[in-house]
């Protein structure tokens, strides 16, 4: 195959590419993705900094889906990266003509003169992945709107929110902070500490023992309360919310996917008001002992709380991170209570019950650090 013809092929698949119904061409900036793949032939530490960036699907061309992907492969196994290896790994997968060949694979490495603007032009690749994500995000939303017969507004509301909170989450990526940075940080946050000479520094539950051994549950932990059936988990976490919410005068969202929140505010009332909920249940307000004035007293108390509750039985992360973000942008937020956590849905993709909890428990600490509650 002559030079032209590998070229000519790659830009015929390009003209396919076209999937808009208004035959628009999506987001995309191939000089930008040819200049990455060509930057890391030439130089293979190159490829360090793209792959902070980038990932495979964030290369609009197919073709340069497909030699990055070769590339990664070829650093997984620690060879060495270059116009050979790369054409070589390609013709072994059965791709190397689909990407134009070995032709097409030289000139990637030919047009870029140095690899000095890998990470600008990655986050160009990386910045229009996004620009089309939020396009088939919201050609998604539109349809669903159109095709909407009977459904609720309120759902196509969260299916939206959900599409569009999938795209932030893509967004944010880490990266390896100086030490300079990070002690300065530091440093500042102990001379407040030291400002304030208060022995909690986070939020405090209310329970004695448990704030002097925590100082308090600090912004980004996640705490899982373990023990066995109906040994009081749920009290202990509803003891806490009240304490944050009432006491602290903190705002607290609590997922409640056992217990319907009717149910809760009894359990509330009951635990501030120390009168016998079973009795309550059974309709034994116990007047001579002062139960109904300390139930009123208790719903006084907890009224203006700044407490919010889902009783939601079906709900996932995605959902309660839509929820939490509004609550925090609207009324702050300092403890989020999920009861409880196997009842939670994870990821549909998942084999095992036990990776689904993993991923939803790594989704909810990623959850607390990012709204640092």
């Amino acid at each position: 195959m002559t030079p032209d013809a590998g070229i000519d092929r790659v830009e015929r698949a390009d003209r396919a590419d076209r999937v808009d119904r208004l035959d628009r061409v999506p987001p995309q900036n191939l000089e930008a993705e040819q200049s990455v793949l060509g930057a890391i032939l030439i130089e293979n530490n190159a490829l360090n900094r793209a792959i902070e960036v980038l990932s495979e699907a964030d290369f609009y061309r197919e073709s340069h889906r497909r030699i990055y992907a070769a590339i990664v492969e070829l650093f997984d196994k620690g060879e060495a990266i270059d116009i050979i290896t790369v054409s070589e790994q390609l013709s072994k997968s059965g791709a190397l003509e689909q990407v134009g060949g070995n032709a097409y694979i030289g000139s990637l490495a030919s047009q870029v003169p140095t690899a000095a603007n890998v990470t600008f032009h990655s986050k160009i690749v990386r910045e229009k992945a996004l620009l089309r994500d939020l396009l088939r995000s919201s050609t998604d939303i539109a349809s669903k709107v159109y095709e909407a017969s009977g459904e609720d507004a309120e759902d196509l509301v969260d299916f939206a929110e959900h599409a569009i909170f999938e795209i932030a989450d893509k967004r944010t990526k880490g990266k390896l902070i100086p030490m300079k940075d990070v002690v300065k940080d530091s440093f500042t946050m102990i001379e407040e500490l030291y400002k304030k000479k208060e022995l909690i520094t986070g939020v405090a539950t209310g329970i004695y023992r448990l704030d002097e051994m925590t100082t308090g549950f600090q912004p980004g932990d996640l705490v899982i309360i373990g023990g066995r059936p109906s040994m009081g988990k749920t009290a202990f976490a509803l003891n806490i919310a009240e304490h944050v919410a009432v006491d602290n005068k903190e705002t607290v969202a609590l997922f409640s996917l056992e217990m319907a929140t009717e149910q809760l505010v009894m359990r509330l009332l009951c635990s501030s008001a120390r009168v016998n909920s079973n009795d309550i249940r059974r309709g034994k307000v116990n007047k001579e002992k002062g139960d109904w004035n300390k139930l009123t007293t208790a719903a006084g108390r907890l009224f203006d709380a700044p407490l919010y509750m889902d009783d939601s039985s079906n709900i996932n992360v995605l959902e309660i991170r839509a929820k939490a973000r509004r609550l925090k942008l609207e009324h702050g937020l300092g403890l989020i209570i999920v009861d409880y956590l196997q009842l939670m849905r994870g990821r549909s993709n998942m084999e095992r019950r036990e990776q689904e909890i993993s991923d939803i428990t790594r989704s909810l600490k990623a959850l607390a650090k990012e709204l640092k509650v």
